[in-house]
């Protein structure tokens, strides 16, 4: 259960847990020693971590330079695609702090809002941004092209299948024709996607068996052959996963490789491709419960700090931990009522495979069958077909 769709996007076209019920009470520290959070290292050797500094120094003495603010915040961006660090978002948002508020602020500062607002799950806000930037005559094509891509990819995570596919055909047709390949093909592959989610597999796996003869190096396509073979119990999956981490080692698609690797009692080969992954929250999860299915000691230390962290992140109002969360409490802390808990919160706002797959475990263990009602009715009308979806299912007497 990988992160999030958009890191396939992001890898794409750079541009490319859910809110929690209320805010906590603020969190006041005993002392000056007390240790609130331990953050993760960041990103990057010295040298491009030196000239990050240098730009942040440079804007801090222009603040409204606008190109030298787009190009700090698109950094920051992909460096948060590549490590996973919520910090590096808010440095992007920093870096746009004079245009941020704005209700109209330039086209290229909104189209990075809308990014950042939907990285962090606020996918309304991001999805007026993203509709007004397509409906604005002036919004030049590539930004548009972004636009139309990013606001389908939310369109899908968020649920509306008929709305996203509409956003990947626009893009796929002769109104971005100019852009070439670089947005027809994963125009392409997400219409691909959207097949093979609704049964049309045959024609899915030839649509991006053309993309990958085209694009061999491509490695969001080989990342997507994986996902689409994984949804349909296909063993080729771990193979395709292999060669898109090879491709582009990101926290997105070794996430998505350690998933499978677990699902299918490799724990010990999740232990050593996550070695030293521990600043990652996401890859911490997959080390603890590889490290708990091995009964190796470290287990112990992993699952105390991942509460920790998702306790500091429920302080700071982070809204992006819901699903990983569930999983923790679910499969390392034994806790089913709370694991069904976060579950369904999650999938009150986003609708991925992965979620779908989490709700139905929390509503098995939890002895709540009721619960998987909403991804079986989700399922019936999207005309969702997966063999993962089924198998799970399946175990609770339900059938999909």
């Amino acid at each position: 259960m990988p992160a999030c769709t958009f890191g396939r996007f992001l890898a794409v076209l750079l541009l490319l847990g859910c809110p929690l019920a209320s805010p906590a009470a603020p969190f006041v520290p005993a002392s000056d020693a007390e240790v609130v959070e331990a953050l993760p290292t960041r990103v990057g050797g010295q040298a491009e971590r030196r000239a990050e500094r240098a730009q942040r120094a440079a804007l801090r003495e222009a603040p409204a330079s606008l190109p030298l603010a787009l190009a700090i915040a698109r950094q920051a961006i992909e460096r948060s695609r590549r490590s996973g660090d919520p910090r590096e978002l808010g440095q992007a948002e920093a870096a746009l702090a004079p245009w941020w508020a704005l209700p109209a602020p330039p086209a290229p500062v909104r189209l990075l809002r809308a990014t950042i607002l939907q990285r962090n799950h606020q996918f309304a806000p991001a999805l007026q941004d993203l509709s007004a930037l397509l409906a604005d005559r002036d919004t030049p094509l590539p930004l548009r092209a972004q636009a139309e891509l990013t606001r389908a990819a939310v369109l899908q995570v968020t649920g509306d299948w008929a709305g996203a596919r509409k956003g990947y055909e626009q893009l796929a047709g002769s109104r971005y024709a100019a852009l070439g390949r670089t947005v027809g093909e994963p125009a392409l592959a997400a219409l691909a996607e959207l097949d093979s989610l609704q049964g049309q597999q045959r024609r899915a796996s030839a649509a991006l068996g053309k993309l990958l003869q085209a694009g061999p190096d491509d490695a969001w396509l080989w990342l997507l052959r994986a996902e689409m073979a994984q949804r349909q119990g296909d063993a080729s999956a771990g193979r395709h996963f292999k060669q898109a981490l090879a491709l582009n080692d990101d926290v997105y698609t070794r996430a998505a490789y350690a998933d499978w690797l677990l699902d299918h009692g490799q724990a010990a080969q999740v232990a050593r491709l996550l070695a030293g992954q521990q600043a990652s929250d996401t890859l911490l999860l997959r080390l603890a419960l590889a490290w708990r299915a091995l009964n190796d000691p470290q287990a112990d230390a992993a699952v105390s700090d991942l509460g920790e962290r998702y306790a500091a992140a429920a302080l700071r109002g982070d809204p992006s931990h819901a699903r990983e969360q569930a999983r923790w409490a679910l499969d390392l802390m034994r806790q089913p009522a709370e694991a069904l808990a976060q579950a369904q919160l999650n999938w009150s706002h986003q609708k991925e495979p992965a979620d779908a797959w989490l709700l139905v475990r929390t509503a098995q263990a939890a002895g709540q069958p009721q619960a998987m009602a909403p991804v079986l009715a989700f399922a019936k009308a999207q005309g969702w077909q997966d063999a993962t979806l089924v198998r799970l299912s399946r175990t609770v007497g339900a059938g999909a």
